[in-house]
Parts: structure tokens; sequence; C-alpha cells
């Protein structure tokens, strides 16, 4: 794992430590639930470092997806298409949206892809209890 893998996890963890990420360490401490307290640089600091339970942005769901937007910026642009105009509209996060995504574990990050964090399925979603 490189330094940039391990900061980017890190920075990623420490915006998710208020609402209570579920990481796995190892074998032997397959399940933690960081907090505030939780010193998350001693878990990211060794060479195997704590991979997240996180949630892909393709499982939101079509009631999730309104929530989310709703926390988004929109922005109504006018655009000359195939001879066409059309007004379409552009989505930005904003600090609300992005705390939503961190509250319901959301990887925005691509961290899943590199291979630092662990997807929730159906049968493996830790946050159920």
């Amino acid at each position: 794992m490189t330094q940039e893998d391990k900061d980017l996890l890190l920075k990623d963890l420490c915006a998710r430590l208020p609402y209570h990420p579920i990481v796995y360490v190892d074998e032997n401490l397959p399940r933690l639930k960081l907090g505030i307290a939780t010193r998350v640089w001693e878990y990211t600091a060794v060479d195997k470092p704590c991979k997240p339970y996180l949630r892909s942005m393709s499982s939101m769901t079509e009631e999730e997806k309104k929530e989310y937007y709703c926390l988004c910026y929109d922005e109504q642009v006018e655009v000359f298409e195939y001879g066409v105009w059309e007004t379409k509209i552009y989505f930005h996060d904003t600090i609300e949206s992005i705390d939503w995504l961190n509250a319901n574990h959301f990887d925005y990050r691509g961290l899943i892809e590199k291979g630092l964090a662990i997807e929730i399925t159906e049968e493996n979603n830790p946050y159920e209890n």
C-alpha cells in the first residue's frame, strides 16, 4: 500500500468518525466500531491498515437518491446541443450532502475499487444490527 493510499484512507476515516464507521482490522479483530476517541492513525499506520465497510454509490436506492439530491446544489444551464437549446441540470455536492454520504457509509472516494474498503452487501452488512 502506497503512502498516498494510506493518506486517502486516513482522511476518509477521520471524516466518518462522527458516524461510527465499522472497520476490518485483521482476523483477530474482524469488526471494530470507530468513534471520536478512537486513535485511527494507529490502525492506518501499519502495513495492513483497517478497511472500512462502505456502500458503493451504485447501491443507492431511489429514495436515497432523492434525499441526497435534495441536499446538493443544483445548477440549471442552457446548452446548445445537436442544433437544439436544452436546459441541463448539474448537481454539485454541499457540506450537507457529503455529511449525508458519510452518515450513510457511501464510498464517494472510490476506496472499494482501490481495495481500501470492503463493500457492504446484503450478506455482509455490519451496520444491520
